[in-house]
């Protein structure tokens, strides 16, 4: 390793390497903001042209299970961090065992299954939507017949921009419902089952929580989804100071308590009557918060660098409002209208393949502070 490490507070100099887990959009930011303060990246993915791969510093390319290639991996480099909450734990533990990585297994773990994420909610009294685990078809059917239909039949890990998800709106409609998740008879399949929310928008929080356990958050913004996949966010959310406080309070306490390192999205609910509902979290830089890239004195991407490095924490403060938009599938097609707009910011992220679905880069717009109410 290049770089002296303060072992009291694990400070890491500019120069040194840092090993980013998972090879899209969110390492290819991570990367850019690790290289303005300094910092060189190794990215590990099984990709070969991933978006991270075209920008990092060095690349081992290979599966997570490939634990002799992880082992050499992490003998490159200073600090891991990670920009898919998916990679497996176990590969997760391996490396913590050999070299500092935040977020560690034991966040991960929560964080991949949605019934650990629930059970945590609930243990903390943390607001959220009516639940109940299920394993087949038949407790499906008893969950649906407890919470009442129209309910929600999601994976328990795996899933995200809609993926394992299915609406069951009657009771007749449970066999569809588990076999569009990729239920199969005589076979378990840990999903979880949840009451449809009546809300009025969707907002989220972003934490960042330092090595000596200092937080810092952005403010809550507001964010609209087309097919299931995030389309558009709003910064900040047009949701009332006390609302904005209540977001702020749980998504710190969520991180305090998982004992995160790291980032934390928390996404949230606003109910009719002025609640607030945790949905899901994820322990990277969260779709929600590009826009700190461009309205932020420190963007999320920095934030991570700056607490895998042992920095201190920067400043969360906006000096814009903003609206971020992903370019989902062909939408990138209109790269050359955006760069002629003059107050277009504009981030792609290196993709060849437009599939529908796929998010290809953002736009970001910048406007005028405003005043929550």
């Amino acid at each position: 390793m290049s770089a002296s490490l303060d072992a009291a507070c694990r400070r890491l100099a500019p120069g040194a390497c840092i090993g980013v887990l998972g090879g899209g959009q969110l390492g290819r930011m991570t990367a850019f903001a690790a290289s303005r303060l300094g910092y060189r990246t190794h990215v590990f993915c099984p990709e070969e042209d991933g978006p991270c791969a075209q920008v990092a510093t060095r690349r081992t390319i290979a599966g997570f299970s490939d634990y002799d290639a992880l082992a050499d991996f992490a003998d490159q480099v200073d600090v891991v961090t990670l920009e898919w909450e998916n990679i497996p734990v176990e590969a997760v533990a391996f490396l913590e065992a050999r070299v500092p990585i935040c977020p560690g297994a034991a966040v991960l773990a929560t964080c991949q299954d949605r019934r650990e994420e629930k059970r945590l909610f609930d243990r903390l009294g943390v607001p959220t939507a009516l639940w109940r685990a299920a394993r087949s078809k038949v407790e499906v059917a008893a969950a649906v017949a407890d919470l009442g239909a129209p309910v929600v039949v999601k994976t328990a890990r795996l899933g995200y921009d809609g993926k394992g998800q299915a609406r069951i709106v009657t009771p007749e409609d449970v066999e569809a419902g588990w076999r569009r998740v990729g239920g199969v008879e005589g076979q378990d399949l840990p999903i979880i089952v949840e009451s449809v929310v009546d809300f009025t928008c969707e907002i989220s929080v972003i934490v960042a929580r330092g090595q000596n356990g200092a937080m810092t958050e952005y403010p809550a913004v507001e964010n609209q989804h087309r097919n299931h996949i995030l389309d558009k966010t709003v910064a900040p959310a047009r949701i009332s100071a006390k609302i904005a406080e209540t977001a702020r309070d749980i998504s710190r306490l969520l991180a305090e308590s998982l004992n995160v390192v790291g980032l934390l999205a928390v996404e949230m609910f606003v109910v009719q009557d002025g609640g607030v509902l945790v949905n899901e979290l994820a322990p990277r830089p969260h779709n929600s918060g590009h826009w700190t890239i461009d309205a932020c004195h420190t963007s999320q991407f920095e934030q991570l660098v700056r607490i895998a490095c042992g920095l201190p924490l920067g400043s969360t403060e906006r000096f814009a409002d903003a609206e971020m938009e992903n370019l989902i599938g062909d939408a990138v097609c209109q790269w050359p209208e955006l760069l002629a707009e003059p107050e277009a910011r504009l981030h792609l992220y290196g993709k060849n393949d437009v599939r529908p679905g796929r998010k290809m880069g953002h736009v970001t717009r910048l406007h005028p502070l405003r005043q929550t109410k």
